[in-house]
């Protein structure tokens, strides 16, 4: 249910910025560290929006692939431990 919701944000943000660029239809003037380039504003808009939208992306898979990894180090480490202990004691 998370994710859908996720998807419904991102999909309304999408929504709401192409609104924005279709109605903004200006020149802007993008400087760089050694030259400077014109583009549409709705081109910039875009390019920006799927850049931070990866950025976040490959943020947060980081981190929820370091959780999976030491879940499953925690189940191995568990699943041994259950190993050794007796059955007939409690612990």
């Amino acid at each position: 249910m998370k994710s859908f919701v996720a998807t419904v944000l991102v999909a309304l943000l999408f929504i709401v910025a192409l609104i924005f660029g279709a109605r903004n239809e200006q020149v802007v003037t993008i400087s760089y560290f050694v030259a400077q380039g014109e583009y549409r504003l709705p081109v910039v808009l875009a390019v920006v929006f799927f850049a931070g939208f990866m950025l976040s992306w490959l943020v947060a898979s980081y981190y929820i692939v370091k959780l999976k990894l030491a879940l499953a180090t925690t189940r191995k480490k568990l699943t041994a431990q259950t190993a050794k202990t007796p059955q007939g004691v409690d612990a």
